[in-house]
């Protein structure tokens, strides 16, 4: 007798519809959406420049919490359907982080391309921010099907753990620019969100045969 097929739930039923992927989709774009609400209508506060920069900086602290949650999620509710978000959500966080960019070299240096490559270079934490955001671009222009066959799946493999790497960048930019003002609750707390997903992996890693 052929064993029966184990019986799926309404909501990994759901999470295979394109309706899941497009609420998803829409979800992380509408802080985004809402941003750019509040800049037209004039609700950032005294400096409405600092307020972009520092929100599409922690939208992108936020997304990266997101994409290193999918696999322990899936691990721990045996939901392997979060795996067909991880792309979207790994490019979400490309786009918060691009706008998170374009904040600091339009309101902060006025797109002066010279300025702002000396104050890369000048500021560690500037540098930090930056060289998170070219893993996170290697990252991007390589998550599609063509790039995997391109690649090969065991260089694409590795190529990708580089997330690791931006997160760690990305905590170590925050904590940077936070050290002037001596205020690092913030950053704590995204630090043991970061320190506990990325611990998970090495303890699944360490533990396989």
């Amino acid at each position: 007798m052929a064993r029966p097929e184990p019986r799926i739930d309404g909501m990994r039923l759901w999470l295979r519809t394109r309706t899941a992927w497009w609420a998803l989709l829409m979800l992380g774009c509408a802080p985004g959406v809402c941003l750019l609400v509040q800049t037209l209508q004039d609700q950032l506060g005294a400096n409405p420049a600092e307020a972009l920069i520092r929100a599409t900086g922690d939208w992108t602290l936020r997304g990266l919490c997101v994409v290193l949650a999918v696999s322990p999620l899936r691990q721990l509710l045996g939901w392997p359907e979060l795996l067909r978000f991880r792309r979207m959500l790994g490019l979400l966080v490309f786009g918060y982080a691009s706008l998170h960019l374009l904040c600091y070299a339009w309101f902060d240096m006025g797109f002066e391309l010279a300025d702002t490559l000396q104050d890369i270079v000048k500021r560690p934490f500037i540098g930090l921010g930056f060289s998170a955001f070219l893993i996170l671009l290697a990252l991007a222009a390589t998550s599609f099907n063509r790039a995997v066959r391109w690649l090969g799946g065991r260089r694409w493999h590795m190529l990708h753990r580089g997330v690791y790497g931006v997160a760690v960048l990305a905590v170590l930019h925050f904590w940077w620019m936070r050290a002037g003002k001596q205020d690092f609750a913030e950053v704590l707390v995204y630090a043991g969100v970061l320190a506990l997903l990325l611990g998970w992996r090495w303890f699944r890693a360490g533990a396989r045969p």
